[in-house]
């Protein structure tokens, strides 16, 4: 009786060479993704380079009055960080309180609507009061009276909560977790209408009887750019190496 025809079984290597490509496909998209993902931080690192530059030279950069930067601000320029001059008079009586952190102490940023001569409104961030001089009456002296000239960095304005973890503001208690000008606005009873969509952070001038304490502007921006690429790229070299490893091993 004839022998049915039947397919011979696979070899040893055969049986090891499916499952061999499959890792070697896998091997070169996670070193594809690793390259990459560096590349970008590379990138990035570029961006954020650029944007340090630049902050820096507006914050080192000759005082422009207000109108110049909402007029360069118009024009497509930022304007964040910008030194700024403006005159006007507090409405002090309309104060804001920040919830913040200054010199390892908890307190508040006092941001003060600023009138200006044609009606318009801008708050200013005064600076820093401890926990105990929120209340006006423990610092009176720290209320001007008549025109005042403010110097400082032009900031632009949150329109929403920076991240889910930040609280919720309170203004029924006058206390605000991040910097919501339409609250502010909203919480002093003014006209929407007539203030200035950005703030200003007042400089280090001091302010009479020593409080708020000006000059809190933090900038500084993080830039682990550098880090981030050599860790990918670095992770895409031990891939290479082990792929090339257990490449010449069966080499051999």
């Amino acid at each position: 009786m004839a022998e049915t025809g039947s397919e011979p079984a696979a070899g040893p290597e055969e049986t090891r060479r499916g499952p061999g490509v499959i890792v070697s496909v896998l091997a070169l998209i996670a070193l594809a993704i690793l390259i990459a993902l560096g590349t970008w931080q590379v990138q990035r690192l570029h961006w954020k380079e650029g944007l340090l530059a630049a902050i820096d030279e507006r914050t080192h950069a000759d005082p422009l009055p207000l109108d110049d930067i909402l007029a360069t601000r118009e024009e497509g320029e930022p304007v964040e960080y910008r030194r700024t001059t403006v005159t006007g008079h507090f409405l002090n009586e309309d104060e804001q309180f920040f919830f913040a952190t200054h010199a390892g102490f908890s307190g508040y940023y006092v941001y003060t609507p600023l009138e200006r001569a044609d009606g318009s409104i801008l708050f200013v961030n005064r600076g820093f009061v401890g926990i105990d001089y929120k209340d006006p009456a423990t610092r009176p002296e720290s209320w001007p009276e008549g025109e005042v000239t403010v110097n400082g960095l032009a900031r632009e304005a949150l329109h929403e909560k920076p991240s889910w973890i930040v609280p919720d503001n309170d203004p029924a208690k006058n206390t605000f977790y991040w910097k919501d000008i339409e609250a502010f606005t909203e919480n002093a009873g003014l006209d929407q209408d007539r203030v200035i969509d950005l703030y200003v952070d007042a400089d280090d001038t001091p302010n009479p009887g020593g409080w708020p304490v000006g000059g809190v502007t933090i900038v500084s921006l993080p830039n682990n750019h550098l880090q981030y690429a050599v860790t990918w790229y670095g992770l895409a070299a031990a891939l290479a190496a082990v792929f090339a490893a257990r490449f010449l091993r069966r080499q051999r």
